[in-house]
């Protein structure tokens, strides 16, 4: 690498250090916030306010991971974000498999007038208002089906299975065909296992994107015991309102101010736990998922 270094033109020196330059600009941009995010969890609220983060872990407290665990308004969210992401994840991908396979065929009747309606709702949507009516009107209002169904359906994703489909050499359905396996028998059986990266793949995405999701909650949910995680994580980033429980013992206003920031980023750091445990298992996946059909049109 020295030596290819060593023989490029200044030009191309100068293009590959610049683009090292921003490169280390932009990891330096995502680390900083993250250690202080980090760090500031540990911290005293007091030695935080004061004298701000510090390495020394004598200085560190567990009181502000404590607080959050002990309320259950942040163990009920937790576990109401779970079962939402993951219910969302599972209808979404099931309905975005099954509706990319017959668009996937060249000789599927009504293929191109299918992918033109579903092209057009990406562009065109019914708006706030009518979609908040539609909820209502079908009872789904404070009920799970009001956060997973209206966004079950992505047609980006749509597209991303039905050209990943288009990779898979056709062989693999003449092969199949011949030993007498039907379309739904092809479906299952062969195509679905060739295809667990793009499949884990939308998983990951549909599961960040309702993890991270708080504004359908706070439309759709009136029942404060059904909220996700991130409305409570709202409640303390966005008001600085941390729930009664997590600050009953504190007295004084500028105290409950400083817990309220320890707060904040120890909520942060357990809020983000579920997607750094799942990035490992899907990493393998995601890189081939992403990638093997994007040469074919």
């Amino acid at each position: 690498m020295k030596t290819k270094f060593f023989r490029m033109s200044w030009k191309d020196k100068l293009v590959l250090g610049g683009g090292y330059f921003l490169l280390g600009l932009f990891v330096l941009l995502i680390i900083i916030p993250l250690v202080f995010v980090v760090v500031g969890s540990f911290m005293d609220p007091n030695e935080l306010h004061s004298n701000g983060i510090s390495f020394n872990i004598s200085k560190w407290s567990l009181g502000g991971y404590k607080r959050v665990f002990e309320n259950n308004m942040i163990w009920r969210g937790f576990l109401n974000s779970l079962i939402y992401s993951t219910v969302f994840a599972v209808i979404s991908v099931s309905i975005t498999l099954l509706a990319a396979y017959p668009l996937s065929k060249k000789d599927f009747v009504g293929r191109r007038i299918l992918n033109i309606f579903f092209i057009i709702t990406m562009f065109f949507g019914g708006g706030l208002v009518p979609t908040y009516l539609l909820v209502s009107n079908l009872n789904m209002i404070d009920t799970i089906w009001a956060l997973v169904l209206p966004g079950a359906v992505n047609v980006w994703n749509i597209i991303l299975v039905r050209t990943y489909y288009q990779s898979v050499p056709k062989e693999l359905r003449e092969a199949s065909a011949v030993d007498g396996a039907s379309e739904i028998t092809h479906f299952f059986k062969i195509l679905l296992p060739v295809c667990k990266p793009i499949i884990c793949v939308i998983f990951l995405y549909q599961f960040v994107g309702m993890w991270n999701s708080y504004f359908d909650a706070m439309i759709y949910l009136d029942d404060s015991n059904m909220q996700p995680l991130q409305l409570v994580l709202r409640s303390i980033l966005i008001q600085n309102t941390p729930e009664p429980g997590m600050v009953a013992d504190i007295q004084s206003a500028a105290e409950m101010a400083k817990i309220a920031e320890q707060l904040k980023y120890a909520t942060i750091i357990i809020s983000s736990l579920p997607l750094l445990i799942m990035a490992p298992f899907f990493q393998k996946y995601f890189e081939k998922g992403v990638m093997v059909g994007s040469v074919k049109g």
